[in-house]
């Protein structure tokens, strides 16, 4: 007894368009007929009838995240230039809304976030949500305090 092979073929032959009416696939090579589709060179993309395209209708989002937190980051050398300004009191403690009152942080920033760069002369207490390692040893170092929230 023989058994046909019944495995599905792994490479179908391509379709040839345009070869005679018996292929299926002949004379309007499956273009149906006339109109603007039938033609060669033609690409509509998103195209929706002159209706407003769909990528025209929703908002612009790039790369804004939607639930992105607003970060307000200050650096050790920021608020130094701002005790030397006078606009910052180094006996006080320094918070985000101290620093919104002051309209050095923007207002929108849900968390403080202290950074770093630069050296602080004068000691100050901070109230802080997020440090760096090395705002933490700079502000101990000269005597200074970082409570971080929870």
């Amino acid at each position: 007894m023989i058994t046909l092979n019944t495995r599905q073929k792994i490479n179908k032959p391509k379709i040839r368009v345009g070869r005679g009416i018996g292929s299926g696939k002949g004379k309007t090579s499956g273009r149906g007929v006339k109109g603007q589709k039938s033609r060669s060179g033609v690409a509509i993309k998103s195209f929706e009838g002159g209706q407003m395209p769909l990528y025209r209708r929703l908002p612009k989002r790039g790369f804004n995240p939607i639930s992105r937190e607003n970060i307000a980051i200050l650096n050790l050398e920021k608020i130094q230039s701002y005790i030397d300004k006078k606009n910052i009191n180094p006996n006080e403690v320094l918070n985000s809304s101290s620093l919104k009152k002051l309209k050095l942080i923007n207002k929108n920033s849900t968390k403080l976030k202290i950074l770093g760069t630069g050296e602080l002369k004068n000691k100050i207490n901070i109230e802080a949500d997020l440090a760096s390692k090395s705002a933490i040893e700079k502000l101990e170092k000269i005597g200074g305090s970082i409570q971080l929230k929870k």
